[in-house]
């Protein structure tokens, strides 16, 4: 049996199918596809792939975020975020390129640029 080696980490991925339930933390050195449901953050060093059935609570980093499905928490996309014809983000997204397809639905504040931030608004407040 073949074994890639650790150096083609980027080229591998990680795939949480339908019908998966993750409760907690995910991190990957290479790329993540969700098409099923995850309570918890996830952390990619490659792509992040939310496919349309895939729903997420909690904070989203990845190189290039890709959003079909549900998503409610801050997406940090360090290169480009899409938001599919069918995605709904709720919350707030960080990232120097972004693509909103027809149909998607965005609740939240941007923030674009390479240096891009901003502190969380206390909904109390």
């Amino acid at each position: 049996m073949k074994t890639k080696s650790i150096g083609s980490s980027m080229e591998e991925v990680t795939i949480i199918s339908s019908g998966v339930v993750i409760d907690g933390k995910v991190t990957s050195n290479g790329n993540v596809r969700v098409d099923g449901s995850v309570k918890g953050d996830i952390t990619a060093q490659g792509n992040l792939t939310v496919g349309e059935h895939g729903t997420i609570t909690g904070q989203l980093t990845g190189e290039t975020v890709s959003i079909g499905g549900k998503v409610e928490g801050t997406v940090n996309a360090k290169e480009k975020l899409v938001l599919e014809a069918k995605a709904v983000l709720k919350g707030d997204l960080i990232t120097k390129i972004l693509v909103v397809e027809a149909g998607a639905v965005f609740e939240g504040r941007s923030s674009m640029g390479s240096n891009s931030s901003f502190k969380p608004v206390n909904k109390g407040d």
